[in-house]
């Protein structure tokens, strides 16, 4: 029977692969051990919440993955899309907004 520790170790961790994040990394941009994230995705280690908001803030995670488990998830190349949009800087945003904007004009029309 799964808990709600070692789904949220596998919300992390699967959250942190998709994001091509590395423990070592992860542990660094959240302030504590590698060994302790280690912990969380694979010992149902509880993070205190200060380390869980931050956890979530550095990998972009929905918190209804977590919080609400049973809610119906959106599409993963949306939610991975999204990820990337979050890791952009401001050049690439405009970049990626002209883009958007120039793909939806000239959509054919339904």
């Amino acid at each position: 029977m799964h808990t709600n520790t070692d789904m949220l170790g596998n919300v992390i961790k699967q959250a942190r692969q998709r994001a091509d994040v590395t423990i070592e990394t992860l542990a660094e941009k959240v302030g504590v051990t590698d060994r302790y994230i280690y912990r969380i995705e694979n010992e149902g280690k509880k993070p205190s919440y200060e380390v869980l908001c931050k956890i979530i803030q550095t990998l972009h995670i929905d918190p209804d993955l977590i919080f609400y488990p049973k809610k119906p998830t959106k599409d993963s190349e949306v939610e991975d899309l999204l990820r990337m949009l979050y890791n952009c800087d401001e050049r690439s945003l405009e970049v990626v907004k002209a883009t958007a904007k120039a793909l939806i004009g000239t959509a054919p029309e339904k």
